[in-house]
C-alpha cells in the first residue's frame, strides 16, 4: 500500500459538556497540527499516490472553515462535542466529499483509504481512518 501525508494547522476556541471533560467544560482554546494520509494500492499514470499541491490546497481550504472560530458557535457542530476525535472524523468526511467533486484531481477518484490525524500536542494526537 502506498500513502502519501500532507500536513498545515488551524487554531479553534470550543468547550464540552459532560463531568467527564472536567474544566474543558469551560471555553478553552486548541491549535491542532493536520495530517491527511492518502492510501491506495497502486500509483497512478503519473507514478503518484495524489498530487501534493492539489492535497495540500483542499486541506487548506477545509481548514479556512474552522481556522479561527469557536466551534461552540457553529450551527453545524449544534449538540456535539467538537472532541479531537469528532473534529478528526468530520475532516474525513469533508476531505472525502474534496475528492468526490474532483477538487483533488481525477487520479484521487481511486484512492482506497484515507486517514486524518489531528495532533493537540507532542504527547496526544486522534485519527480517524475509513475506506474513500
Amino acid at each position: 500500500m502506498f500513502s502519501l501525508t500532507v500536513r498545515d494547522h488551524f487554531m479553534i476556541a470550543h468547550s464540552f459538556k459532560g463531568q467527564i471533560f472536567g474544566p474543558a467544560q469551560q471555553t478553552h482554546g486548541a491549535t491542532y497540527v493536520v495530517d491527511v494520509s492518502f492510501m491506495r494500492a497502486s500509483l497512478d499514470a503519473d507514478d503518484l499516490v495524489i498530487d501534493i499541491g492539489l492535497a495540500s490546497a483542499a486541506l487548506k481550504t477545509q481548514l479556512e472553515a474552522l481556522n479561527m472560530r469557536n466551534l461552540d458557535d457553529e450551527p453545524a457542530f449544534e449538540g456535539r462535542n467538537t472532541t479531537t476525535e469528532f473534529l478528526a472524523m468530520t475532516l474525513f468526511e469533508r476531505m472525502r466529499a474534496a475528492i468526490k467533486a474532483g477538487e483533488l484531481g481525477e487520479s484521487a477518484r481511486e484512492l482506497s483509504a484515507m486517514r486524518v490525524t489531528l495532533s493537540e500536542s507532542h504527547i496526544a494526537w486522534a485519527s480517524f481512518e475509513h475506506a474513500i
